[in-house]
């Protein structure tokens, strides 16, 4: 099974590029920077890995439209390798994740507050709930039966 699930930032908007042909399709490459478990066991001193991602078709055309560098997002897809012999005749492997799903891990106001930036770019048509201030949305009094749980 080749099945990963990463969580982190864009370190730069997607580059995308769109195939030849009749159907031309929208192929997005960007990377993360995915925080490393107990921060202080690296040998090198990195905190976190940067993974590249390429995302094809309609995922493309999400990570073109929404993604911004900063964004916090969760991709889950599968690894894919590869090499190619570079200009001066060196084999060069690749080793990227091809994103099968790409979700936002935090809220537009969050991300904003962490330096994220989605370019005011709007991914709902639907109006954003009214939040508290811890950040949860208030329910209103009279439906404690409706609710699922108590």
């Amino acid at each position: 099974m080749n099945k990963v699930i990463l969580m982190g930032r864009l370190t730069r908007d997607p580059e995308v590029r769109y195939s030849q042909g009749e159907s031309a399709m929208a192929i997005a490459r960007y990377s993360l920077a995915v925080d490393r478990r107990g921060r202080g066991n690296s040998q090198d001193g990195q905190t976190a890995d940067f993974i590249n991602i390429v995302a094809f078709g309609k995922s493309g055309e999400f990570a073109e439209k929404y993604l911004r560098k900063g964004t916090k997002v969760v991709v889950t897809g599968r690894i894919q390798t590869g090499s190619y012999t570079n200009k001066d005749g060196v084999k060069v492997y690749t080793t990227d994740v091809v994103a099968e799903d790409q979700e936002f891990a935090e809220s537009k106001n969050s991300s904003s507050n962490n330096g994220g930036n989605f370019g005011g770019s709007n991914y709902s048509n639907e109006p954003a709930p009214s939040a508290a201030g811890d950040g949860f949305m208030n329910i209103p009094d009279g439906i404690d039966e409706e609710l699922p749980f108590n």
